[in-house]
């Protein structure tokens, strides 16, 4: 498979060991770490990252989390907006040692070194935030500042969502795959699922428009029921 470049080199020196190092910045983008049958996979934008785990036969999802982040000398300071395991850890704040050579290795225990996967450009890439029900005619719309959440993240090929709530850190479930976004058509293969594992491997196809900054996505839901939901797009930290 094709690599994308993995990092930017910047200006900035630094001097370990009394050897003359080059600091980098990740390029955002879409990372796979395999261990035996359990799959790690790291999706990075300019500053929102999530990390999801979980194996892939039988398929068994296992944990997510995600947030704004910085970098900062070869360290990743994370700033959870969900963690599916809060309820037992209570971390809200991830700092985490990386170094990167061929490949992104994140200095966790135990350390994980992830593959950059091929860019794979679609209309969809992004991050966008739940709405409202459609059709569009006035009614309320939940937001950014509202503390319950549904993200959807698409990047390379990859989809994922998540429910939560920021203010209690209350984590209501997530899914994710790989989709297509092409001619109106949009298309997810869900590969995990937190909340019924049953569900992997279904195909599901969806109508889509873009209009401004909204995603219209519109079809019949599991239950073979019509949808129409509404999607803003997430622009940077807010």
């Amino acid at each position: 498979m094709k690599l994308k470049k993995l990092f930017v080199c910047t200006v900035t020196l630094l001097f370990v060991s009394g050897i003359e190092q080059i600091s980098a910045q990740i390029q955002p983008g879409l990372y796979i770490s395999d261990v035996d049958n359990t799959r790690h996979e790291l999706k990075i934008s300019d500053d929102y990252l999530i990390h999801s785990v979980y194996e892939k036969s039988p398929a068994k999802f296992i944990e997510t989390h995600g947030g704004f982040y910085t970098e900062n000398d070869g360290v990743l300071q994370i700033d959870l907006e969900f963690n599916s395991e809060y309820e037992s850890d209570g971390v809200k704040k991830l700092s985490i040692p990386f170094s990167i050579q061929d490949e992104l290795i994140l200095k966790t225990d135990p350390q994980l070194t992830f593959v950059p996967m091929e860019s794979m450009e679609q209309d969809l890439d992004g991050a966008w935030l739940f709405g409202t029900r459609g059709p569009d005619i006035g009614q309320e719309r939940r937001g950014e500042e509202n503390p319950r959440k549904t993200l959807k993240f698409l990047m390379d090929n990859r989809f994922q969502w998540i429910a939560y709530q920021t203010e209690t850190m209350k984590f209501s479930g997530t899914g994710g795959g790989s989709y297509s976004a092409e001619d109106g058509v949009y298309t997810e293969k869900i590969e995990y699922f937190s909340r019924d594992n049953s569900r992997v491997g279904a195909s599901l196809e969806f109508n889509y428009e873009i209009k401004g900054d909204d995603w219209h996505h519109t079809g019949k839901n599991s239950k073979g029921e019509p949808m129409y939901e509404i999607w803003g797009r997430r622009v940077g930290k807010k």
